[in-house]
């Protein structure tokens, strides 16, 4: 990839997690960066945020008096996305933008719902065309667990604008980067081993090619980086945005690193590794990163270790 992208600098970026697979409301560890839901009104609890296996995000940017905010997946149900935003008292009327990270049901569940609650349509929304793959599954054994499809026409039907990219798209007034389909360099994240899908009665392994995430560049701090489920690997992700932008500084990697069960164990070290070399300020595992690489991670990085819940607003400022 030859030419840079020019991403503005801002002056903070604003992640709140609507849909994430794990909560907990009396952690009490709210700090200047870590905002934790309360479901607590006139002195009593009123119920929680709901976490599910799925993942899900409001991104706010500012830079100078310029605000900027998109949706970046809509977690695994129709119901949580809705409520925890209906809960946490989420203004839809800022949205801009929506991005999908890839075209698995654990990442557009709430799309429909959560884009005709959006004032602003027709929407614009990003997205690899891969992610319109039909016919995936999961293959275990002789057994085909099949993955719903992302329903395109269902999906314009709600209000969205959809905009196909394969390449890195600037949207939020150029101050976040789609990164598009992301450079698969290193030897050791290798995808979903069981990941298929079948075309004209063809049974193929799915690259999920489509696999992608948002980059911010915080200003003097460097990139914040959001992925969904990283399939095409973390440290290809990290080392993809860096390339695109031109930035090599890197403040916050987030997002599902997808290191969870026995096909994923065995390259959590390597991961870690491969995340510590790009020296970033803090690593938020979310989602599909599994209970045995969060730990990990936190064992490894306790410094720049930040656990993530459904509920939770991360602030990082310049």
């Amino acid at each position: 990839m030859s030419d840079r992208i020019e991403l503005k600098e801002v002056d903070q970026v604003e992640i709140l997690s609507l849909s994430d697979n794990y909560n907990d409301i009396v952690t009490m560890d709210s700090n200047e960066i870590i905002t934790r839901a309360a479901p607590i009104k006139d002195m009593e609890v009123k119920g929680s945020i709901l976490a599910e296996h799925g993942y899900s995000a409001v991104v706010k940017t500012t830079a100078g008096e310029e605000t900027h905010e998109l949706f970046f997946d809509f977690g695994l149900s129709d119901v949580a996305v809705p409520y925890n935003a209906e809960k946490l008292g989420v203004d839809l009327s800022g949205i801009e933008a929506a991005v999908l990270s890839h075209g698995h049901m654990d990442h557009f569940g709430a799309l429909i719902p959560m884009i005709e609650a959006i004032p602003n349509k027709p929407l614009p929304f990003y997205v690899h065309p891969s992610a319109f793959k039909e016919n995936r599954y999961l293959r275990v054994g002789e057994i085909r667990i099949k993955f719903p499809p992302a329903e395109r026409a269902a999906w314009e039907k709600a209000g969205a604008d959809i905009v196909e990219s394969t390449g890195p798209s600037l949207l939020a007034g150029g101050t976040v980067l789609f990164l598009g389909e992301i450079e698969r360099l290193t030897d050791f994240e290798k995808g979903m081993p069981n990941a298929y899908f079948e075309k004209n009665g063809a049974e193929s392994w799915d690259p999920i090619e489509e696999d992608s995430g948002i980059a911010v560049n915080l200003r003097g701090k460097g990139l914040v980086i959001l992925s969904g489920c990283s399939h095409s690997g973390i440290v290809n992700t990290v080392a993809h945005a860096r390339k695109v932008t031109g930035v090599d500084k890197v403040h916050v990697v987030m997002g599902g690193f997808h290191l969870t069960g026995p096909a994923f164990e065995a390259i959590i070290d390597r991961t870690i590794a491969g995340l510590q070399a790009f020296d970033p300020d803090y690593v938020v595992p979310t989602h599909c990163t599994g209970r045995k690489a969060v730990m990990a991670f936190e064992e490894a990085m306790p410094d720049e270790f930040i656990l993530n819940m459904a509920g939770t607003r991360l602030t990082f400022r310049a």
